[in-house]
């Protein structure tokens, strides 16, 4: 295993360092493997990796730095004029105003009075690590990055072999251990917060975000989300000759849309599927033939690759295991047919189910506060998703806390998963360990998990706010990883409904107009009027791809049993290697059976990936 294989091998990475003497070692190392560098006004390394440089401005006022890189519309004069409200505040706090109108999805590191500040979004498409590293003749000092693996190459952090037991949770790792590094001593930072590096070399979190009141009517809430989103998207395709989208659901129409009424060309592809009821293409022909201006691809479901396929292939590398193993080639067959076109940006709809749709675990604060509107919206849901009236009513009249949630869960880790009619309307779907999941896993995932009841709270306030946020970060992290993999394509991969400003407007409209069970994603449909064609502007379908998931098993079955051989997992003693295999061979529901498969996949696709030999990144002209 090469102790440099995030360092050596990836295009796209950072490292921020302290104002301090203290980092020089840290500076040094990541400077053998970097092909940029920027400075502290002191002279001291301050930015180190690899970006490109259409992706970064910089702003200087005063000896106060301000860098912001990603997919947004900063500018230079942004970027300095924020560095001079700090320096005329004083202090680097001054940068919460400075970029809370900023569009995009970008970091934002500063540099200013010996302190350094680094966050990400207020989601986890954005992330910052961070992490201390103890040095001979210099003690402990922190760095950040924003990628967990860089960072534990460049501290020397060993695996946490504890901690990727978690990662076999069959519903995923619950807030607030979801995402976080399987290093020790890497820390994420939770979204919405900046890490401070003060000249001691030492790191301090603080919050800098909270979800807007959802108090905007639909109307006015519509606007600004057209507003927000043709922002987003015109940020990304200002520029270009060229960009590529999916067009698929609502989500995605929407910002193929946006886009098309920029100067780019746009060409356009929608994912046939097996199922007779999927109905993306029929759609998606309508909004092209309303448009005229974008060029549509529609991808037989006999050429898209199944789930499970080419799952004892995989070479990404990616900092943390995901979720979107088991569809990688599935999902990243368009993406490799957007790069084929020479596109440099795929649009994508990723972010947008979690904000439009919402959760009906808003009802309990709806509730409290419109009783005859939840009550309505109570027999909507019931009867939608068929739950019974007794479950619904056992989770609306539960007053328990979080905590007390995430205590159960720990407790609970071995019962029965709860059934397809439980109502949504908890913190969350309590998850479960898998039944390969040795006794040794169960205990470090227990142990994990009840370790963090002192201080634990929900993501937002209440359940609904909470599950939705909480979602936001676990997609956002999938997307995330979709822009790790598609990297050495060449290719950026945006998610325009992850911007901030995008999910604050969403989330200020007012949850009874957002989210209801009568009506399919309101918002968005208002939002867009005269941008989306009529022709698909009220679409209230979505595809599904059960059928995907349940003949990839059967095709794929081999490249399954050939990761039980030799597992990594059985390896670290987290399963029983007899029993995964087993369940590998059986003819499995993919809504009920073959999902609990997909964890542990991620989770041993991830461990073999760390064991790569590291190519080097290929540079512009060879691309």
């Amino acid at each position: 295993m090469d102790e440099f294989l995030s360092l050596k091998a990836l295009r796209t990475w950072f490292v921020v360092l302290p104002d301090t003497d203290a980092a020089a070692v840290l500076a040094a190392k990541a400077r053998s493997h970097a092909a940029q560098s920027l400075c502290h006004a002191s002279g001291r390394p301050w930015l180190v990796g690899r970006w490109a440089s259409e992706t970064i401005v910089l702003g200087e006022r005063g000896g106060t730095r301000v860098a912001v890189l990603g997919e947004h519309a900063v500018t230079a004069r942004d970027a300095e004029r924020a560095a001079a409200e700090a320096v005329s505040a004083g202090s680097l706090a001054a940068l919460d105003r400075s970029s809370a109108t900023w569009t995009g999805s970008f970091h934002l590191v500063a540099s200013g009075g010996g302190l350094v500040r680094a966050q990400g979004g207020v989601v986890d498409l954005r992330r910052v690590f961070h992490a201390d590293a103890m040095l001979p003749g210099s003690g402990r000092v922190s760095v950040a990055s924003d990628r967990a693996d860089v960072l534990a190459e460049l501290t020397g952090a060993e695996l946490d072999e504890r901690r990727v037991a978690l990662e076999l949770l069959t519903s995923g790792v619950p807030y607030p251990l979801a995402g976080s590094p399987l290093w020790r001593g890497v820390h994420a930072l939770p979204g919405g917060h900046y890490v401070s590096l003060d000249s001691g070399g030492r790191a301090r979190t603080t919050r800098w975000w909270t979800p807007p009141d959802p108090d905007v009517p639909l109307a006015v809430g519509a606007v600004r989300l057209r507003e927000a989103l043709t922002a987003a998207v015109d940020a990304r395709t200002r520029g270009r000759d060229l960009v590529t989208a999916d067009l698929g659901g609502l989500d995605s129409t929407a910002v193929c849309c946006a886009a098309a009424r920029g100067t780019a060309k746009v060409i356009a592809y929608t994912a046939a599927v097996h199922d007779e009821l999927g109905d993306d293409v029929y759609w998606a022909r309508r909004t092209v033939q309303a448009l005229e201006s974008v060029e549509h691809h529609v991808v037989p479901a006999w050429d898209t690759p199944m789930t499970f396929d080419g799952i004892d292939k995989l070479h990404d590398i990616l900092d943390t295991p995901s979720m979107l193993t088991v569809d990688r080639n599935r999902r990243m067959h368009i993406v490799a047919l957007a790069a084929g076109q020479t596109s440099g940006l795929h649009l994508t709809g990723l972010g947008g189910d979690e904000l439009l749709a919402g959760t009906p675990a808003r009802l309990h604060t709806l509730m409290r506060t419109h009783p005859l509107t939840a009550l309505r919206d109570v027999r909507g849901y019931g009867a939608k998703y068929r739950w019974p009236r007794r479950k619904v009513l056992r989770q609306l009249l539960d007053r328990r806390s979080y905590q007390d949630w995430l205590g159960r869960v720990a407790r609970d880790l071995t019962e029965p998963a709860p059934g397809a009619d439980e109502p949504l309307l908890d913190w969350s779907v309590p998850p479960r360990m898998p039944p390969w999941a040795t006794p040794e896993a169960v205990a470090a995932a227990r142990e994990l998990l009840r370790a963090r009841l002192p201080d634990a709270e929900p993501r937002g306030r209440g359940h609904g706010e909470h599950r939705e946020l909480a979602a936001m970060e676990g997609i956002s992290q999938w997307t995330r990883h979709i822009g790790q993999m598609a990297a050495p394509l060449g290719i950026t991969v945006a998610a325009p409904y992850y911007d901030d400003r995008v999910i604050e407007a969403c989330l200020a409209v007012r949850t009874s107009e957002r989210i209801s069970p009568w009506r399919y994603k309101p918002l968005i449909v208002e939002a867009m009027r005269g941008i989306v064609p009529e022709a698909g502007r009220t679409r209230a379908t979505k595809a599904n791809a059960t059928f995907e998931e349940e003949t990839g098993l059967r095709k794929h079955r081999a490249g399954l049993l050939a990761l039980c051989e030799e597992s990594r997992l059985a390896r670290l003693g987290l399963v029983d290697e007899g029993i995964l295999r087993e369940w590998c061979r059986r003819s499995l529901s993919a809504e009920a059976e073959s999902y609990q498969l997909h964890a542990t996949v991620a989770a041993e696709v991830w461990l073999r990936s760390r064991e790569m030999t590291p190519a080097r990144p290929l540079t512009s002209k060879e691309r």
